[in-house]
């Protein structure tokens, strides 16, 4: 009687076990997409403001559409990819400081990137300011270098914006802070749509009208982040500016650029895409159609970049438990990147 027992527990002991597994993966599937659906959603938002102008100034011809995705994937895509990539390694320190309580160090750490991206920033202005002269130097054709030189220099507030855009966010979301993200973003997804609607379309004020329906937009959840944070959002992690931001400021920088490499690899390879396709024949219903393809394919990327905010930290503790490794294959990353950056090279050029 006795060993009957003992069989029937031991029978049964695979399948509780199977069952608290179970449970468990719902428990963790269900915390991730609280942290992911958010994610997703503000970077698709946010995206889908660069494709709705693109839509909009699309039905005003074959040229416009093709500056203004010239500039847009060229110029900005390369810039904000240099931003994002600085910008990704704040959420990880932010992750880590306010895991360990260490709530002082998160602003600091905000701080720092403030800094560490408004120099990087003063440093890529002439892109912008130089469009005609660096597009004439790549053989990009006469009547699209013209009109991209003009739309350039409506696009540096866009480019400005992205400093608190992508720092706030880190920040915001090492704090669990999503659904204020969301709600900014979609805000001002709806403003941009009626903006666009009523520059382009109604009032008919062409490519200046389109650019300026996109600055305010880029702007609205960059203010409400910054009021958010600084006036009382987070009241345990910023109590104010500190002198201690401006110290140890070539680490920050050099971990910047280590981490962010394969991000700005992943943006750069569709900007040497399009420069390819600006020296083709009849280039500019070749940028047209490329730019669509590129539209669709950065929606389906920002989704990945949502997931990738959900399980930030996490991956790195899948093969190992020794957090010196991960530093480790962070300074390995560049390697990497330019390793693949050859391959995409050799790729693109067929």
């Amino acid at each position: 009687m006795e060993r009957e027992t003992k069989e029937k527990l031991l029978a049964g002991k695979p399948e509780v076990e199977e069952m608290k597994f179970k449970d468990k993966l719902w428990i963790e599937t269900k915390k991730m997409w609280i942290v992911a659906g958010p994610a997703i959603f503000t970077r698709f938002s946010t995206f889908g403001i660069n494709v709705i102008g693109e839509a909009f100034i699309g039905h005003m011809g074959f040229t416009e559409l093709a500056v203004y995705s010239l500039v847009f994937t060229v110029l900005l895509r390369f810039a904000n990819g240099m931003l994002l990539g600085m910008a990704s390694a704040l959420e990880t320190l932010c992750g880590q400081s306010y895991g360990a309580k260490q709530y002082q160090m998160l602003r600091i750490y905000l701080q720092r990137s403030w800094i560490v991206l408004v120099m990087c920033s003063i440093c890529l202005l002439p892109l912008f300011i130089f469009t005609t002269h660096i597009l004439q130097a790549l053989g990009q054709e006469e009547s699209i270098v013209e009109v991209a030189g003009n739309i350039s220099l409506w696009l540096i507030p866009v480019f400005f914006s992205c400093i608190p855009s992508f720092t706030c966010q880190m920040f915001l979301q090492a704090k669990s802070k999503y659904m204020i993200i969301a709600y900014l973003a979609a805000f001002s997804l709806s403003i941009h749509i009626l903006l666009s609607w009523l520059f382009t379309v109604k009032y008919e004020f062409g490519i200046p009208g389109a650019t300026a329906s996109t600055i305010l937009p880029y702007w609205i959840p960059n203010m409400g982040q910054l009021a958010f944070v600084t006036c009382g959002g987070c009241g345990e992690t910023w109590k104010g500016f500190l002198f201690l931001t401006f110290k140890d400021l070539f680490p920050v920088i050099r971990l910047s650029l280590s981490s962010g490499a394969m991000v700005c690899l992943e943006l750069w390879y569709n900007t040497v895409l399009v420069l390819l396709t600006g020296n083709m024949k009849n280039a500019e219903v070749c940028i047209d159609a490329l730019a669509i393809c590129l539209n669709i394919n950065g929606w389906e990327m920002m989704t990945s970049l949502g997931f990738l905010a959900a399980v930030r930290g996490k991956l790195a503790y899948i093969f190992t438990g020794n957090p010196k490794v991960a530093d480790v294959v962070a300074d390995l990353s560049p390697l990497l990147a330019f390793s693949l950056l050859e391959r995409y090279t050799t790729i693109a050029l067929g």
